[in-house]
């Protein structure tokens, strides 16, 4: 199951200690190192005080159609609680209004959404929106997740229309066990070299 981002705002955090629900999800927190949600900033209902006001993904027991659950309050952490989950909130990432270019700096448009498997929080497409003189005839991309070979503040670079069709031919297209494409280093990078048909054989 996918979801699109803005399912994800406003969505109520419930509770299986008080059976009811005692926050709303404010703002997904980016980790653009990976294209993860790390987690959200929450508000409403207990928050607040002495509670902390960030909900890992990691402390969701199950995302559901009534709401995203946990044990209690106790999985609210703040932002200096944890030095990781500091360090991403430090770099301000926005993915929507980021600009989408391909390796050889083609404007594909602006990033306007994106799809969550809300399992992982992995981000697993982002959505395209063309440049006014493109959108007659294609007003919307969908790009997925393994298409994208870099982000960086300002945009997310994906893969030439030339390097889908080569993978195509090489049959790679279905992978039974996702691998996640990105290094752990300060952007993203794809570093796999496409398989050529021949070698293949």
């Amino acid at each position: 199951m996918l979801v699109y981002s803005a399912q994800l705002t406003r969505y109520p955090v419930l509770s299986l200690h008080v059976g009811r629900p005692i926050a709303e999800t404010l703002e997904p927190i980016i980790d653009p190192n990976d294209l993860k949600i790390v987690g959200f900033k929450v508000g409403g209902g207990i928050v607040g005080g002495e509670v902390g006001d960030i909900l890992r993904t990691e402390s969701i027991r199950e995302f559901s159609d009534i709401g995203m659950i946990v044990d209690s309050e106790d999985v609210f952490v703040s932002r200096s609680d944890v030095v990781k989950l500091d360090e991403i909130m430090s770099l301000e990432f926005k993915l929507v209004g980021l600009k989408c270019v391909t390796k050889k700096g083609t404007k594909l448009g602006k990033i306007i959404d994106y799809t969550v498997e809300p399992t992982a929080f992995e981000i697993m497409q982002i959505v395209v929106q063309r440049p006014t003189f493109k959108a007659f005839i294609d007003p919307e991309l969908i790009i997925s997740r393994n298409e994208i070979v870099e982000v960086d503040d300002f945009k997310v670079t994906v893969k030439d229309e030339e390097d889908k069709i080569r993978k195509r031919a090489t049959k790679e297209d279905f992978v039974p066990n996702f691998v996640n494409p990105f290094r752990s280093s300060g952007v993203l990078s794809f570093s796999e070299e496409p398989v050529e048909p021949e070698d293949l054989k």
